[in-house]
Parts: structure tokens; C-alpha cells; sequence
């Protein structure tokens, strides 16, 4: 007994060492296949330029899902005792915040080679799509800035949203999507037998709207009006305006494919990483609006190690919503939440293809709810189909034994 005490307070004692420290500077490296990506378009032999051209779905669908599997799960949780000096330790901020310089030479390199005469309309689209890969993982950087309290940190979030013009982001996820997560009403939590396309059109325009109102609010409380300079949405527009239109100014017209390509591509991909993290959850439905408080059970976790260091922990979405303000760094992994069956680089592929995608997690999400759908996030329009599809799951409800306990299942 009094060993096992000893060996309590002895592990009480060792500071915790953080083992992916310095896998941390990963988070950089899709920027950085990037401009080696460019690199070898610019300058490598004319026979590979097709293929360097391309190399974007080769390195999201095939290159990060295959070290992903290499280096499998994730064992290390950061003890609870040690978590406030991880969050006080200032290298992390550091290297969120050294993905955007990067960022933007990814963006810059690769507008540059699309301006020239030489490079084909499908290779402007296709460094596009190249872009599109780094700017969707930057709103993912943008998200862990858009949690600090810091107008610094709010800024450096717009920028790394200025390619993709997705700057209403900033305000609609802290603000919006974490107060109505696991809902109905969330414009960005999808919802069972809901395909991905459409999803995406329901978020986007969503989000965007909520952004107004959140946004509306806060001015107001202030006897502000929308239209006006402490208007953060119109800070972040403005940044990314400004972007925009002095890249046409240096590089010309001949780069609006890979723009558009590029923010389609950034918008897409970030919109299925929301599609597959909350995907037919449901908080409990207390009445009058309200729902039961956000658990580590209402959002879809992985641990897969390597996409998580490309993320910044993304994946340990369970403990982000139950701890919002922590950091990447903090964020624990939970065995007894409801699991995604790979890496979300490994899902972008499923999520694309809506049968494949209900294959694989329809019935995990009827098995989490013991069958019951009242309990799940159910498509409105796909409500009919799936109790039939899955009517050999779906828990079959006792009748009312006669017209007076039917009077009291209605009244209660």
C-alpha cells in the first residue's frame, strides 16, 4: 500500500514531458511539400511537370493517409496537472503561428507561376487545387488562433483566412458553431443521411449568415451600426480584398483560375473536415430551445497521430468542445466517445462519395444511440429512407398499451 503511494507521488512529482514537441514543427510541412511542389514544376525536367502539376491529390489522398496508417495512434495524454504549463508555455503559440509566413509563400510562389504564359489553364487550376490544400489546412491554423483572447491572435486568425475570403469564420465558429454544436440548428454539425454536397451549400451559406447576426449583436450592445469600423467582419473582408486585389495588380488576370480553384478547394476541404466531425450527434433536447450541456460525446474523435500533428490535435475534437478555450497542445484523447474509423485525410475520399461515406458510419451512429433515433441528428428529407434502409436497427417502440396509456405518453 504504502509503495503504491509512494509511486503516486513520485509520478506527481516528474514534470511531464510533451513527446511530440518537436513533431509540433510538422505543421509546417504542408506549406513546405507545397513550394517543393512548385519547385520541381518550375524547374524540374519538362517530361514531369504534368505530374508535378497534379501532385496535390497525390499528397492529400494517397502520400499523408499512407504515413498516417505508418504511424498509427497516438498514446501519449497530457496529464491533467500538467496542463496549465503547457497552455502558459509560449512555444506553442509560436509554431501555430509560424504556419502563416509559410502560408503565404506557398501562395505567392505558386500565384507567380500561374501568371506566366507558359503555364496551361488546367495547371493554373491544378496549383490551385495545390493552394487550395495549404489554405484549407490554414483554417485550420485560423481556428486555433480565432480561441485566444488576443486581438493579435484575431488578427493573425483573418489572415490566415484572407486566400480562401472565409474570413467569417473567425466570428461564427467560437461564437456560433460552439454554442449550437450537435443541433439542428447548427449550420455546421451534419446531420445523419445528409450527403456531403448537400451539406456544404447548407454550411457555407449558414455560417455566413450566422456570422452577420453574431457580429449585428455585438455592435448593437456596443450602440454600434453594422456599417462600421469595429465591424470585425469588415476587417477581415477588408484584409482579404486588399489580398486579392494586389495579387492581381502584380500578377494580372491570367491567375483567376488559380484563385478561384484555390479558395473552392481551401473552402471544400475544411467543409468536410466539419461534415465528418459532428456528423448525426445530438445533444440531448431539454425544451424551450435548449440542450443539454456539450460533452466529449457529442463530436466524433481520432487519434491517428500523424494527421493530428498536421492539425494541431483537430482530430481530438471531443475534448476541444468540452474545453474550448484549451490548447492544441492540452487536448486528450477519449476512448469512450464515439470514434472515427480512420484519419480524417484518410476520410476526405468517403465524404466525397455519399455511399461510401453512409457505409461506413451510418450504423456506427445508430449503434452509439442503442438504436434509437430520436436521439440522432436525422436529415429531415432522408428521415423516411433510413428507417427504412436500417429498419432492422432502428429499436421498435413498445405501443401504448391501451387509450388511456397512450393519453398519458402524449401528455408527458
Amino acid at each position: 500500500m504504502n509503495q503504491s503511494v509512494d509511486l503516486e507521488v513520485l509520478s506527481q512529482a516528474t514534470p511531464y514531458v510533451d513527446k511530440k514537441r518537436r513533431l509540433w514543427m510538422l505543421g509546417i510541412v504542408v506549406p513546405n511539400i507545397a513550394n517543393g511542389v512548385l519547385l520541381g514544376y518550375q524547374f524540374g525536367p519538362k517530361a514531369t511537370k504534368k505530374l508535378f502539376a497534379f501532385a496535390g491529390p497525390l499528397v492529400l489522398h494517397v502520400i499523408i493517409p499512407s504515413i498516417d496508417k505508418m504511424m498509427g495512434v497516438d498514446p501519449d495524454n497530457p496529464p491533467e496537472q500538467a496542463i496549465a504549463d503547457l497552455e502558459d508555455d509560449p512555444y506553442y503559440a509560436r509554431v501555430v503561428k509560424l504556419f502563416i509566413p509559410f502560408q503565404y509563400a506557398a501562395n505567392i510562389y505558386g500565384l507567380y507561376l500561374a501568371s506566366k504564359k507558359s503555364t496551361s489553364l488546367i495547371d493554373r487550376i491544378m496549383i490551385g487545387h495545390m493552394l487550395g490544400v495549404v489554405n484549407g489546412v490554414a483554417i485550420n491554423t485560423a481556428h486555433e488562433l480565432s480561441h485566444k483572447s488576443g486581438k493579435l491572435e484575431h488578427y493573425l486568425s483573418h489572415l490566415a483566412l484572407v486566400p480562401t475570403g472565409y474570413n467569417h469564420f473567425r466570428i461564427e465558429h467560437p461564437y456560433g458553431h460552439h454554442r449550437r454544436v450537435a443541433t439542428p440548428e447548427d449550420p455546421a454539425s451534419s446531420q445523419m443521411g445528409e450527403t456531403f454536397w448537400q451539406f456544404w451549400p447548407r454550411t457555407v451559406v449558414g455560417s455566413f449568415k450566422s456570422a452577420i447576426e453574431i457580429e449585428t449583436r455585438r455592435l448593437e450592445r456596443k450602440d454600434k451600426k453594422f456599417w462600421s469600423l469595429d465591424n470585425e467582419l469588415l476587417q477581415g473582408w477588408g484584409m482579404s480584398a486588399a489580398y486579392h486585389a494586389l495579387t492581381l495588380k502584380m500578377f494580372g488576370t491570367g491567375i483567376l483560375p488559380t484563385q478561384i480553384a484555390q479558395a473552392l478547394q481551401g473552402i471544400t476541404l475544411f467543409e468536410a473536415v466539419n461534415y465528418m466531425e459532428h456528423y448525426g450527434l445530438k445533444r440531448e433536447d431539454l425544451g424551450n430551445g435548449r440542450y443539454a450541456r456539450t460533452m466529449p460525446e457529442h463530436s466524433w474523435n481520432n487519434n491517428s497521430k500523424f494527421s493530428n500533428v498536421l492539425l494541431y490535435q483537430l482530430q481530438r475534437h471531443s475534448d476541444h468542445h468540452a474545453y474550448p478555450t484549451r490548447s492544441f497542445q492540452s487536448l486528450r484523447h477519449y476512448e469512450d466517445v464515439p470514434q472515427l474509423p480512420m484519419g480524417y485525410a484518410s476520410l476526405f475520399l468517403p465524404v466525397m462519395i455519399p455511399k461510401l461515406w453512409f457505409k461506413l458510419m451510418d450504423e456506427r451512429v445508430i449503434a452509439h444511440y442503442d438504436g434509437d433515433m430520436d436521439k440522432v441528428n436525422v436529415y429531415p428529407k432522408a428521415k423516411k429512407s433510413l428507417l427504412k434502409k436500417y429498419a432492422h436497427l432502428w429499436k421498435k417502440k413498445e405501443p401504448a398499451k391501451n387509450s388511456q396509456d397512450a393519453l398519458k405518453t402524449e401528455v408527458v
